[in-house]
């Protein structure tokens, strides 16, 4: 029995996180958010996805067998291009709601002439991500937001400091492009979470005249679910906007938190400083909100533990 096998029948529920850059004409959108919206309503299924004229993106949970159904279903309509697909396992929901979004990019640059439909750099395989980090003529650059890379990732990695993946663009125009001129490097290698983000700022990058543009192939998560953690050179954990914060080596949640005043990452130590309030602040928002929004939150807090403890009292008395 192998790794992934003992998480199935340890953990309940099942997470798929998803992606295809692939044409979708109007009907098949329509008939996507139709057919998927009636799965994830029948197999009890939390989670976003997004559906363009681009393609598909969504992060999904429940358990196993509607999540391996809806995927099935989203694979017979979506027969242009095989989905992108990682895998883990949880012991709670990851979300608390259900959406099918139609939207106009599955992964949103704000640059409609970017399309990896198709343009895009050249994939790499996690088994060869090693040799690019330690390759000092190749640029390695995060392209995820400042909080996902504040809590975890490859050592020597360019960190782009970017609130959205919308700020992308502007930053390779003001520092990426300047830096490549001035250092000449024989490659540059990208990553993100689960592969999406990168491979569209691949495309960008071609777009724009750079060459010898890579991007790791299914993001850290394939990263992590292939490479033994003894011969890994990720550092920390990888964010995920769900409720899991964070997911560990062997893709568990991890040791952070979110603060539900401002959504930032917390991890034991930052719990620990007299300025977090559970649900209410912490060190990165204790200044930015006002007295009654505090209040607010502190009710928002109380209510939610009033309706948890209701809850474990139910199933201590079934």
């Amino acid at each position: 029995m192998n790794h992934s096998e003992k998480k199935e029948l340890t953990y309940q529920f099942k997470v798929a996180a998803f992606y295809s850059f692939t044409e979708l004409a109007e009907d098949t959108i329509l008939l996507l958010s139709s057919d998927l919206s009636l799965i994830g309503n029948k197999y009890n299924i939390m989670g976003t996805i997004l559906v363009s004229y681009e393609g598909i993106n969504g992060t999904i949970c429940g358990v196993q067998e509607g999540v391996d159904y809806l995927i099935e279903v989203i694979n017979n309509i979506c027969t242009c291009e095989p989905l992108e697909l990682k895998v883990s396992w949880t012991d709670q929901q990851a979300f608390r709601r259900f959406k099918v979004r139609h939207k106009a990019e599955i992964v949103t640059m704000g640059i409609s002439e970017v399309d990896p439909r198709h343009q895009v750099g050249e994939y790499v395989e996690p088994l060869d991500w090693n040799e690019f980090l330690k390759d000092p003529e190749t640029l390695v650059i995060d392209t995820r937001n400042h909080y996902e890379v504040g809590i975890g990732s490859f050592e020597g990695a360019i960190n782009p400091k970017t609130n959205s993946f919308r700020e992308f663009p502007s930053w390779v125009e003001a520092f990426l492009r300047p830096l490549v001129s001035k250092t000449k490097p024989r490659r540059i290698a990208m990553f993100c979470t689960g592969g999406i983000r990168c491979e569209k700022a691949t495309s960008f990058l071609k777009n724009q005249g750079f060459e010898g543009v890579h991007h790791l192939h299914g993001g850290i998560l394939r990263y992590l679910e292939e490479i033994p953690e003894s011969q890994s050179l990720w550092n920390g954990e990888c964010f995920v906007f769900d409720q899991r914060v964070a997911l560990n080596h062997d893709l568990l949640p991890g040791e952070h938190l979110l603060c539900y005043a401002c959504g930032m990452p917390l991890d034991l130590n930052d719990r620990l400083k007299s300025s977090y309030i559970r649900g209410v602040q912490c060190h990165y928002c204790e200044k930015l909100f006002s007295d009654s929004d505090r209040a607010r939150f502190a009710e928002r807090q109380k209510q939610y533990d009033q309706r948890l403890q209701k809850l474990l009292q139910n199933e201590a008395g079934a």
